[in-house]
């Protein structure tokens, strides 16, 4: 696909035709990298995508190859001085602006090499910053041009039944650099190529995991690779610290601020833009902000799905039911954008949050690879790669496979761990601690409770073979007595009533202290009644064991005064024999 892109805007039937060169930047040197590689923790910054398109071109003068990479070389020396004052896209664009002119004069030479020039500066990071804050003042909470609930259904989708061909040999060999790497969450790779028809590149990628980037430039030489660059490097610096689509949608339009803003300064070309595809990952939840033909695709259970919606002549003939999506690929009006960075100080960046899983893998791409090969067979190349680089050098492959007719950028990012598990385990270990600060609460809760009821019930019990007054509890724990002696008393367990005494074994509990001493008192007062009755009936009886004595004592003095009445007393049976005697005695008293 060699045809350039613009963007336009027509009112309801009346579409003109596609208006604006766009240009193309040459391939860069076999041993300079290409693209925009802003990889998160890189050692010094790393070089912007519009500085290496400014590199050699094969076809110029060899002569001037040595001097050309020398001042290169001497560019690169003291770009990152450059880039701290914010004005290494000054200098670099303006010097490619310059020799683009020297280009076009039939005589002078065509060396290919960045100057040092400095004619502008990008604007400062403060107006950045208001822009955002105005972007974010007035953002709506999500403007996809998506349905997202059919989106997340599509994703939970159990798969597809569609078959594809094993990828061949040629697409795994390639000699374009790539960026590749891990966090204990993410896994990714990025890789962007010129292609085979277009002369330079104008697309800019960005990887600051977990904020991942892809622009695709316009506007013709030294100016599509310029606001593709200026587009990452504010997105980088602008984008928030969370998932957080409507903030991610902010810095895409403070992007589109500063592009604009450079073209008004000299920097680039005026009407340079560029698209504009970005995801933030956090988590299980990942935010989307977009803008252009540049596409997201999200793979769920080796299924494809398109996240993002085209802003592009061809993508609203195909929502019309005009065209076919196969159609919309050979287009002529194909490469026509409807919303780009750069062309609109009003536009806005469609933007919206996802749900998103362990094993699920983004795809970030610049119609590149979408324009050379149909989604099917993204989806199939997806599906048979086992790592992200490995996913992102086939796609990029299969697109050079196809023709390559447009610069290629792929950034795949493979999702290792959302979270979900350390989730759980958190929430398990938290559930631990939680039922173990339960336990010590219950415990400490326990040892309160028996030292109060120590320190305040009362009952009475057995001390030896008298009462005594406890404090405490009755009974032990463990060998551990729940009690202490609080006051003996002389109170005899043996002058008490069996069952009292018995109770008291069990201990007899008392709301108080007095209750405790008033019952003491009743038991001395029971005993005391105890034995005074028990003296009075003992004096009862000896009383009447003494009368009964005195009876007996009256009725044997009585029966010593006579024998009549002694034997009137006599027993029957002496009775009986008693005539005889007294016959007897007078018989013997006469003789």
């Amino acid at each position: 696909m060699t045809d350039e892109k613009s963007t336009f805007s027509y009112a309801a039937g009346d579409a003109p035709e596609p208006e604006g060169a766009i240009g193309a930047h040459r391939p860069a040197p076999e041993d300079e990298p290409m693209g925009k590689h802003a990889a998160a923790g890189d050692p010094a910054p790393a070089r912007p995508a519009w500085v290496d398109a400014a590199a050699s071109d094969p076809s110029e003068d060899e002569t001037a190859l040595p001097d050309a990479r020398t001042e290169a070389q001497h560019f690169a020396e003291i770009a990152p001085e450059l880039a701290a004052d914010a004005g290494l896209a000054g200098a670099a664009i303006e010097h490619v602006a310059a020799k683009d002119e020297a280009a076009s004069s039939p005589t002078a030479p065509q060396p290919d090499f960045l100057g040092d020039q400095d004619t502008g500066e990008l604007p400062p990071l403060d107006a950045l910053e208001a822009a955002v804050a105005a972007a974010e003042l007035h953002a709506p909470d999500d403007t996809a041009e998506i349905d997202v609930a059919h989106l997340e259904s599509k994703l939970s989708d159990p798969g597809t039944t569609q078959s594809f061909q094993p990828l061949t040999e040629e697409r795994v060999v390639t000699d374009s650099t790539y960026d590749a790497g891990t966090t204990t969450s993410l896994m990714w790779g990025a890789r962007s190529d010129v292609g085979c028809v277009r002369s330079h590149n104008e697309d800019s990628y960005l990887v600051a995991s977990p904020l991942f980037a892809v622009c695709d430039g316009m506007g013709g030489h030294a100016a599509g690779e310029v606001a593709s660059s200026i587009a990452v490097e504010t997105i980088g610096k602008l984008s928030p610290g969370t998932a957080d689509a409507a903030k991610l949608a902010a810095a895409v339009e403070a992007a589109n601020s500063a592009i604009i803003e450079a073209a008004a300064q000299g920097i680039g070309r005026p009407g340079m833009g560029c698209t504009a595809t970005v995801a933030y990952i956090e988590g299980n939840t990942i935010a989307i902000a977009h803008v252009g033909d540049s596409r997201a695709y999200l793979v769920h259970d080796g299924v494809l799905t398109r996240i993002t919606r085209d802003h592009s002549y061809v993508e609203e003939l195909v929502d019309a039911g005009e065209i076919t999506a196969d159609e919309a690929r050979v287009h002529p009006n194909r490469s026509v954008i409807t919303r780009a960075l750069g062309s609109d100080p009003a536009m806005y960046a469609d933007h919206f949050q996802l749900n998103i899983e362990e094993g699920d893998r983004l795809i970030l791409c610049s119609d590149g690879l979408s324009s050379m090969i149909p989604d099917n067979e993204i989806e199939s190349i997806a599906a048979k790669s086992s790592t992200a680089q490995m996913c992102t050098d086939n796609l990029v492959d299969a697109a050079l496979a196809a023709g390559g007719a447009d610069n290629v950028s792929v950034v795949v990012v493979d999702v290792v761990d959302d979270g979900r598990l350390k989730k759980v385990i958190r929430t398990h270990r938290r559930n631990v601690f939680i039922a173990i600060g339960l336990l010590v609460a219950a415990v400490l809760i326990t040892i309160a409770f028996l030292f109060y009821s120590i320190s305040n019930s009362i009952f009475l019990g057995v001390n030896g073979d008298t009462v005594g007054l406890f404090r405490g509890l009755p009974g032990e724990v463990a060998g551990i007595h729940l009690n202490r002696l609080e006051e003996e008393t002389s109170i005899k367990l043996t002058d008490l009533p069996e069952d009292t005494q018995n109770r008291l074994r069990e201990g007899i509990s008392q709301e108080s202290l007095e209750q405790a001493w008033d019952t003491l008192s009743d038991y001395r007062q029971q005993i005391n009644d105890a034995q005074t009755k028990q003296a009075e009936d003992g004096e009862t009886i000896r009383e009447s064991a003494k009368a009964e004595q005195q009876a007996q004592e009256a009725e044997a003095a009585r029966g010593g005064a006579g024998d009549t009445p002694q034997t009137a007393e006599a027993d029957p049976a002496d009775a009986a024999s008693a005539p005889q005697d007294t016959q007897t005695q007078p018989q013997e008293g006469g003789a």
